[in-house]
């Protein structure tokens, strides 16, 4: 799985940029309308979020610096803009409670929220009204309330998802959860069963000497590799950090053996930049007649342990 840091940092800084063009367009809006007194502020908050785009793309690794900027360019703009409104001060205050929980961590914006929400309601002109306090507390309360439902999805997801975190792989559980409904399949069609195990020796020095992505490229070569070389109903899963077992349903000894011999040949000559060439160590292990479940998987637990000593 790639890097998700780019993907992030270049979404953020979409979206800064593109507040800074509803800005640059609220600031041409008051033009128009012949209110320059109230020019300038929007044209400055969105030279502020140009920058705040900027930083997020170049300063990856300091993510709250430009989150602070686009959540005073709001402040700020709410500021001006609620003393001028009437009717639409409930929709304009609304947007309080939301730039927080968005910007910042959840505890320090429900925080931020509660302590500014008497500023909001005076600069909004009529303290006292009860709508426009319920609109305040209701925006303050049902926001993170979206969160952290976002938040809880998101985290049943990762339990329930069968795929590795880190590469195009089965995670453990669901290796293990499939290589058991298949090899129940093969019993009951009496078809051979053939797993290949692979493991990677060069996967933990990678990481300790040349940092994450040298173990990323490492595990993004592999899968690549092996998925090319195999069948489509084959499947591959991680059972260590630095060890895969290739499931092959339906195969033969001699033709596992091809298929770890089309491997070989795959990743002979691949060689990475941090790593130079990619190294592997394989073997075979196949379903004996009339062995169980539980003796297999016995077996194929010993013989990784004992290909990892290598």
């Amino acid at each position: 799985m790639a890097d998700g840091i780019p993907t992030t940092a270049g979404r953020f800084a979409l979206a800064y940029v593109a507040g800074a063009l509803l800005l640059a367009g609220y600031a041409a809006w008051h033009y128009l309308m012949g209110h320059y007194a109230r020019i300038l502020l929007p044209t400055l908050l969105a030279l502020l979020l140009v920058v705040a785009a900027v930083l997020r793309l170049t300063v990856a690794n300091r993510p709250r610096i430009p989150a602070y900027l686009t959540l005073i360019a709001g402040y700020l703009l709410l500021a001006m803009e609620l003393p001028w409104l009437e009717t639409s001060a409930s929709l304009w205050v609304g947007l309080a409670p939301v730039l927080p929980v968005l910007l910042l961590p959840l505890a320090p914006a429900l925080l931020l929220n509660a302590v500014m929400a008497p500023a909001w309601l005076l600069l909004s002109g009529e303290p006292l009204d009860g709508d426009l306090t319920l609109s305040y507390l209701a925006a303050m309360t049902l926001v993170p309330l979206a969160l952290w439902e976002q938040r809880r999805q998101r985290a049943l997801l990762l339990a329930t998802d069968p795929r590795d975190a880190d590469c195009q792989a089965l995670s453990r559980e669901g290796l293990h959860a499939h290589l058991a409904s298949e090899f129940q399949r093969t019993e009951l069609l009496h078809q051979p069963l053939a797993i290949l195990v692979i493991h990677l020796p060069q996967v933990e020095m990678a990481s300790e000497q040349f940092g994450n992505r040298a173990r990323q490229a490492l595990l993004d070569t592999l899968c690549r590799e092996v998925s090319r070389c195999s069948r489509r109903h084959d499947f591959l899963g991680r059972q260590t950090p630095a060890t895969f077992w290739l499931v092959l349903p339906d195969t033969s000894e001699s033709g596992a053996q091809l298929v770890q011999q089309r491997i070989l040949q795959a990743l002979e000559p691949v060689v990475l930049l941090d790593t130079g060439p990619l190294r592997t160590h394989m073997g075979l292990c196949q379903r004996l007649p009339g062995e169980s479940w539980q003796r297999l998987h016995r077996r194929l637990l010993e013989f990784t342990r004992r290909l990892e000593a290598q």
